[in-house]
């Protein structure tokens, strides 16, 4: 049998090759393509309260773990409160292999139709992108490489504590920010009941502000929370009847 020896450009390529067929994790099945850039440390999507209405993420509990979604993966606000676990893979000379970051989603990165969906609109339809603090950026690649490929899932949120309620609003108009999330961090419904009502259904406002008309001062509020995976966690006289708007209240949690 004759043997020929391969040339040193092949056996590169062979390694190269290798080097993305094992970028996907064996449980493939769970993880998903997308691209992830950064935005710096001195920007205002620091502090501001982005498209889930968070507010200051830090004394929120949400540190600066965080991303913006695309439209793909934030839809209409739906996405808010999700946590994922992202990975940078493909690039050998940016990604730090084996690492990975997990994030909250706590804002929404608007397309820019005015650029091509793969030269500077990042966000556009129908790309699934994240945008992350570049402290977290740096925790899975160099960041000179501005823009990287990565693979991405869903996982359950761990949160300290449990769901908080910040009330809002004026007269018979209740605004109500859920926060602090554990399981699927999602938010898909929202009941309210005062102690002298039935149960009353929420609607989505604006990201994770949840709002109701209905005259419940001076009764004990309850809360009923249902996540995008199905479950439901009902807190029963969180509020109590001398509540105030603009206090946070804590209910119960759901488990990680």
């Amino acid at each position: 049998m004759l043997f020929f020896p391969l040339p040193p450009h092949f056996l590169i390529f062979l390694l190269f090759s290798s080097s993305l067929v094992s970028a996907l994790p064996r449980d493939s099945d769970e993880w998903k393509y997308a691209r992830a850039t950064y935005y710096a440390a001195n920007d205002p999507l620091d502090t501001i309260e982005g498209a889930c209405g968070y507010g200051d993420l830090a004394r929120n509990g949400y540190g600066l773990s965080t991303a913006a979604l695309s439209g793909a993966l934030f839809g209409k606000g739906e996405g808010c409160g999700g946590c994922y676990e992202l990975r940078c893979v493909e690039d050998l000379k940016w990604c730090i292999p084996g690492t990975s970051i997990i994030v909250t989603a706590t804002n929404f990165c608007p397309p820019n139709y005015a650029l091509p969906v793969d030269s500077g609109g990042w966000c556009n339809p129908p790309n699934k992108h994240f945008i992350m603090p570049i402290a977290a950026f740096e925790r899975i690649a160099i960041w000179k490489a501005g823009n990287i490929p990565v693979i991405y899932r869903r996982i359950k949120c761990v949160k300290a504590g449990g769901i908080r309620f910040t009330l809002n609003g004026f007269g018979y108009f209740y605004s109500v920010l859920i926060t602090n999330v554990a399981g699927a961090g999602d938010v898909v419904a929202v009941k309210i009941k005062g102690s002298n009502t039935g149960w009353l259904q929420m609607g989505r406002n604006w990201g994770q502000n949840w709002h109701c008309n209905a005259d419940l001062s001076h009764q004990a509020l309850s809360f009923e929370v249902t996540t995008g995976d199905g479950r439901t966690m009902t807190s029963y006289n969180v509020a109590p009847s001398h509540w105030q708007f603009g206090q946070t209240y804590e209910g119960k949690q759901f488990s990680s």
